[in-house]
């Protein structure tokens, strides 16, 4: 009777509790070991090389020597400077074109490719391999179907008639509209994917109760189709436009910001301040506007999105 147990004199702890606590710090340390390396990532080539941008962008350094602090300098330098202006309006013109026609072409394509077809595996690779292909040897390719003279694209439009058909990049005028469909034949295999995935996910009896109701085609993709694909359009939207924003390689290849200036765009105007003429802390300035472009017009594609949604 006397006999009192551990437990009742309370003289050992639970081994229980102490099971669980091993368990959890082995799961934290498992979860950590996983996420850890892309912490470790992202802060070393993506959030220390922007603070050291923004660092940057306040200082005059040509790789040589100190960088000396010359503050709002840069920026200041950046509002009066013709070519920078010439760059951003380009860099507009260029997303203005190729945003709208990229999201047509791309849908297009999911919709069509989105049905049971003869092939249809072989079609989406088809339109999926331009995304992966090198861009020197599209550039190439391109440049010659451009040609004003022997070009197939010129020769076809003399045989339907236009006598005078455009110089493409030899002309001032046409060299972006030439470079804006290249980049929307190269990006729609991409974002062809992403509707695709969308469109698996609309509903095949909302199609059916609007067959029924006596909604045709257009209309049902119009009511049906497209709200069901707002949450791929917005992500579409949003990819799409900060990839136009920073537009760069395949104007390099194909116009290098020619002639004149009517291809140049900001990427490549930062590049160029800061690879070919050693001016780090001004082309550090230019990349920070275009950033701030950037999330400006993200910002504002997700307010949009937002109040449409609600």
């Amino acid at each position: 009777m006397a006999t009192i147990t551990a437990t009742e004199a309370g003289t050992a702890p639970p081994p229980v509790r102490r099971g669980r606590s091993k368990l959890r710090l082995r799961n934290t340390l498992i979860g950590w070991s996983f996420i850890l390396p892309n912490f470790i990532g992202f802060g070393l080539l993506t959030l220390i090389p922007i603070i050291v941008l923004f660092y940057m962008s306040f200082t005059n350094w040509n790789v040589f020597g100190k960088a000396d602090w010359v503050g709002l300098a840069n920026f200041q330098r950046l509002i009066g400077d013709g070519s920078f202006r010439i760059s951003v309006l380009n860099t507009l013109y260029y997303s203005a074109l190729h945003i709208p026609l990229t999201i047509l072409v791309s849908l297009g394509l999911a919709l069509l490719l989105n049905n049971k077809l003869r092939g249809v595996a072989f079609f989406r690779t088809a339109a999926f391999f331009p995304y992966i292909t090198s861009i020197v040897a599209i550039a190439v390719v391109w440049n010659l179907l451009f040609s004003p003279e022997y070009g197939p694209i010129n020769e076809f439009l003399r045989f339907i008639g236009i006598q005078n058909p455009p110089g493409w990049l030899t002309s001032p005028e046409w060299a972006m509209p030439a470079v804006v469909i290249v980049g929307t034949w190269r990006d729609m295999g991409y974002y062809m994917i992403l509707f695709l995935a969308g469109l698996q996910t609309v509903p095949r009896e909302l199609h059916e109760a609007a067959r029924v109701d006596g909604a045709n085609v257009w209309q049902r993709f119009v009511n049906v189709t497209l709200p069901c694909l707002r949450p791929t359009m917005f992500f579409v939207t949003v990819m799409l436009t900060i990839n136009s924003f920073k537009i760069f390689d395949l104007i390099l290849v194909m116009t290098d910001g020619g002639p004149g200036q009517s291809t140049l765009v900001m990427s490549q105007f930062i590049y160029r301040k800061g690879f070919e003429e050693s001016q780090f802390g001004y082309a550090s300035a230019a990349a920070v506007a275009l950033f701030f472009m950037c999330i400006l017009v993200t910002i504002v594609q997700f307010l949009w999105n937002k109040k449409r949604s609600s």
